[in-house]
């Protein structure tokens, strides 16, 4: 009996994923949990494991991309008879009426413009290897006939033409490179692109002074690490200061849907999170309810879970708000793009010491530009300019979001 494996539903959302790569190769006998792909789509990869002892057959090609639900491979039950720790070989076999041949060697011949109809496969059971590729492109090469000898005046132009310097086109593949988008990537752009369309973007921008955080966070370090076991980051004052000023100005926990205004009553904040793979942005729930500890312990665990692959689609769904911080990067300032369907993100910029006029004399302070860009359908300028003031009164004085002043 042959059971299909099929791609699981990963998020409403996502309707289509990758297959970035088969642990198994066609033909192989599989052990029940054995992983046998990886599947990436636009915000996660997950690996896809046998549900059954049996043989393999791979039906897409690594680096497709399927459907969800679509069956990219079956499993043959039966013909496992190795122990447990003994390695399971694998064995290609052929299917009667059809090209039999692992995928890579497909690549293989497709890069070759190798006709496969043609080619007649050497392996077990039929089964087409590299070498009978291989062997196909020598006898076809050697069929090919010569190019007929150029004339005497052909030659005097060419040899003049190999004279000239050549121009650079934009064919001259030496002078750059060609590589495919991944999932993630692509779907990073056209979700730009799609947030640019649909909100009424607008950025304001106000300026911080960040001294009295710093001084608290160096106060407070040791004996924060001491019981906590983790640093006191500045994201979780400003999380907490994001949570004050959406109290503050409500509109702002908002988003549109068709012509009606959706107001949410709970703070669920995303932070934006740079991977080898692309940005994410994983979900800190319920930040009204949580102490800095825990804010600052959730920020560590989605940093390993990234690190190490293991977000999930559950972890970035949801967001009522987006904090980004460029100045990690050493960005001055920014004009961040929304995260739809959400009306409002925060950008964080790198802290530089700046001369500021403060009781009528000059002061050196450490600075940071704050950016606030906001549907502005459903956010008034008003309403923007009160948010980042109620987040600059509370990082100018912290205590504020200690007794909620």
């Amino acid at each position: 009996m042959a059971i299909e494996v099929k791609i699981p539903s990963v998020g409403e959302s996502i309707t289509t994923g990758t297959i970035a790569a088969w642990h198994k190769a066609d033909g192989a006998l599989v052990r029940k949990g054995d992983a046998l792909l990886t599947l990436e789509t636009d915000k996660v990869s997950n690996e896809l494991e046998a549900d059954a002892d049996g043989t393999l057959k791979i039906l897409a090609a690594e680096g497709e991309e399927v459907a969800i639900g679509a069956t990219v491979a079956t499993i043959e039950e039966g013909g496992v008879t190795a122990s447990a720790d003994a390695p399971v070989a694998s064995e290609p076999v052929a299917d009667p009426g059809t090209i039999s041949i692992s995928p890579t060697v497909r690549k293989f011949a497709d890069d070759q413009q190798v006709d496969l109809t043609s080619v007649t496969g050497t392996g077990k059971k039929g089964f087409i290897t590299k070498s009978d590729i291989q062997a196909a492109i020598t006898q076809r090469d050697a069929a090919t006939p010569a190019p007929a000898e150029p004339s005497q005046e052909l030659k005097v132009v060419k040899q003049a033409a190999d004279a000239i310097e050549p121009i650079a086109t934009a064919d001259d593949e030496s002078r750059f490179t060609r590589t495919k988008m991944s999932p993630l990537r692509r779907k990073i752009a056209t979700h730009l692109v799609n947030a640019q369309q649909n909100a009424a973007i607008l950025t304001t921008f106000n300026e911080c002074d960040m001294s009295a955080v710093m001084g608290m966070r160096k106060n407070l370090q040791e004996s924060f690490v001491a019981k906590h076991g983790i640093k006191l980051g500045f994201m979780s004052f400003f999380i907490k200061a994001v949570v004050e000023a959406l109290k503050t100005v409500p509109s702002v926990n908002g988003r549109i849907e068709d012509d009606h205004m959706i107001l949410n009553k709970f703070f669920d904040i995303g932070v934006a999170v740079g991977t080898e793979r692309g940005l994410i942005v994983p979900v800190i729930r319920d930040c009204d309810q949580k102490s800095f500890s825990q804010i600052e312990q959730a920020i560590v665990d989605y940093a390993a879970k990234a690190r190490d692959g293991k977000i999930q689609f559950e972890d970035l769904q949801g967001g009522c708000f987006t904090i980004s911080n460029g100045g990690i990067y050493g960005s001055l300032l920014s004009t961040p793009i929304l995260n739809p369907p959400q009306s409002g993100i925060l950008g964080m910029h790198t802290i530089q010491q700046r001369p500021i006029a403060l009781n009528g004399e000059v002061v050196i302070r450490p600075m940071m530009y704050l950016a606030l860009s906001y549907d502005h359908r459903l956010v008034d300028g008003k309403e923007a300019v009160t948010f980042l003031i109620r987040i600059k009164e509370c990082l100018e004085d912290p205590t504020r979001l200690l007794v909620e002043a």
